[in-house]
């Protein structure tokens, strides 16, 4: 039977083509049920990464957005710039472990329903949020900078500046 047949079969038996109809729609409720119980686990979804040495946990959300950040007592012996690097570093572990977790939502909750847009919507989430290779073993200290080079001159003196045009340094410190 072709499919030109099928509708003309439907148009004779209106009875039957409302089972259809009835059959199509129920298939595209229980679909957006699927889709709706796959965002709400998708939204709840937290993902937690500890430093190396305990210094500093941060959690994030599906959406790659930081819902906590703890320290440990480490964290109060490093400077700011160390701090911040620790924060982002951490930020970036807890945001590589997304892409996987949603995926496995989406197998639990939708099978092998839409691969297609599934494998595009993971491979958005694997570009925004990489898996992170490690660098260094955990526990290693980073290697200090080169010292600099030996200076046997001493700089040349700068002329002063006309301040006379310039906005005044303490104006709320923008960098416009």
């Amino acid at each position: 039977m072709t499919r030109g047949n099928e509708l003309g079969e439907l148009m004779l038996d209106p009875d039957e083509a409302q089972r259809k109809m009835d059959q199509w729609a129920a298939g595209l409720e229980e679909k957006a049920q699927r889709y709706a119980a796959a965002q709400e686990r998708t939204e709840q979804l937290r993902l937690t990464a500890t430093s190396s040495d305990g210094a500093v946990k941060v959690t994030v959300g599906a959406d790659g957005g930081v819902t906590a950040i703890d320290f440990g007592n480490k964290a109060r012996t490093y400077p700011m710039e160390e701090l911040s690097r620790q924060i982002l570093a951490t930020m970036h572990q807890a945001q590589a472990g997304i892409a996987n977790q949603v995926a496995e939502v989406m197998q639990e909750s939708l099978g092998d329903e839409d691969q297609e847009t599934r494998e595009l919507m993971i491979g958005t989430l694997r570009s925004r949020f990489p898996e992170i290779e490690e660098e260094e073993p955990p526990g290693s200290e980073p290697a200090p900078p080169p010292p600099p080079p030996p200076s046997d001159s001493t700089p040349p003196a700068q002329a002063p500046r006309d301040r006379r045009h310039e906005a005044p340094e303490d104006e709320g410190n923008s960098p416009w």
